[in-house]
């Protein structure tokens, strides 16, 4: 199915952007069934073993709200929570091998707002790029380990935030305000960062943390964004590199150049909030209950666990918090998904309780 080329109206508020996600691509192929005690997902070419208990998280931890995932070349996977506002030596992120075992914890610094982390490779290193919201308000590049080698709050230099941002604020919510979402990464070492939850615009900076340039910001469409929560640097073969952002409250994905100049916008989904890529692949989680595979030329070639009917009549958000109604093969908030080196994919949800889960790629 195709999806269409089209700017939507915008949202206010997040809370009110979930529930009035009503206008939505549907896909007409069976998404889940069952197979010698097997959850299965998807069709055809695309079908996966989901396992929603993959992450092994020892007692002395608990989730709060899980956030966002990244693999390192070791396929081992760092997930990152918002952590518990009231444990602040509590960590943020957590580690675990390929088959699910934990390895390490640490980032304290980031409880009561943990949100973006991504894993990049810099000239035979990798790096952990993470970034916080709410309390926090920070982004930060960090070794696999954990340790800090740089942090970055507000870029002042840009003149779209308000005096004292720049240091650690209180938790206020604005236009005038940081609070970073996701990273996307360009291939003359300079990385973008999406304020979306903030000021709406994307900041370019270089490899060392300092602020370059900005584009975007609050508006409709057609280069300007409501919740650019989602940004990605598209460089599948055989297109055109570009810039694609999770306009997510307008439900739909932008495109655009590095510079920020306005290229298309693909409607049909349901709040997106991040990519990652794989071959032909774009991968999209849709906070309303699905998670979306683009083929090179962005048609739809899958949606897995789509649960879309169901969460969208949950007005209340009750099934967020009530782990009893989830339901194997369903999703009920992809907030982030990510491709391990084999294809298989790990989805992090916007849940009380939090949840990960892996589908691993059978056919």
């Amino acid at each position: 199915m195709k999806l269409h080329v089209k700017t939507i109206p915008s949202r206010r508020r997040f809370l009110k952007q979930a529930a009035a996600a009503t206008a939505l691509t549907t896909v007409s192929a069976r998404t889940f069934a069952f197979a010698n005690n097997e959850t299965i997902v998807g069709t055809g070419e695309y079908r996966y073993r989901a396992d929603h208990q993959w992450a092994k998280l020892p007692s002395e931890y608990s989730w709060q709200t899980t956030h966002n995932v990244a693999v390192d070349s070791q396929n081992n996977l760092y997930v990152i929570h918002e952590g518990h506002r009231t444990k602040q030596d509590h960590p943020s992120i957590f580690v675990f091998d390929p088959d699910g075992k934990f390895i390490r914890a640490f980032g304290s610094q980031f409880q009561g707002g943990g949100h973006g982390i991504e894993v990049h490779n810099e000239n035979g290193t990798e790096y952990l790029y993470v970034c916080g919201y709410q309390q926090v308000k920070m982004l930060a590049k960090m070794d696999l380990m954990g340790n800090v080698v740089w942090q970055k709050f507000a870029p002042m230099k840009s003149g779209k935030y308000a005096d004292g941002e720049a240091a650690m604020p209180k938790q206020v919510w604005g236009r005038d305000r940081f609070m970073p979402t996701n990273f996307a990464f360009l291939p003359d070492g300079d990385f973008l960062v999406a304020d979306g939850y903030g000021s709406y615009f994307v900041h370019r900076y270089d490899r060392d943390g300092n602020w370059k340039s900005s584009f975007g910001g609050p508006g409709d469409g057609s280069g300007t964004f409501n919740t650019p929560h989602g940004i990605w640097y598209d460089d599948r073969p055989g297109r055109t590199p570009a810039v694609v952002v999770a306009d997510r409250a307008h439900h739909t994905v932008q495109y655009l150049t590095v510079d920020g100049r306005y290229q298309e916008t693909i409607e049909g989904f349901g709040l997106p909030a991040n990519f990652d890529t794989f071959g032909d692949l774009l991968l999209v989680p849709e906070l309303v209950a699905r998670v979306t595979l683009l083929g090179k030329d962005n048609q739809v070639v899958a949606q897995l666990g789509d649960d879309t009917e169901r969460i969208k009549a949950d007005s209340r958000f009750a099934i967020r918090g009530d782990e009893s109604a989830w339901q194997d093969g369903k999703f009920v908030h992809p907030h982030d998904a990510c491709f391990d080196k084999e294809g298989n994919i790990f989805i992090a949800e916007w849940v009380g309780t939090g949840r990960i889960t892996k589908l691993t790629r059978i056919s």
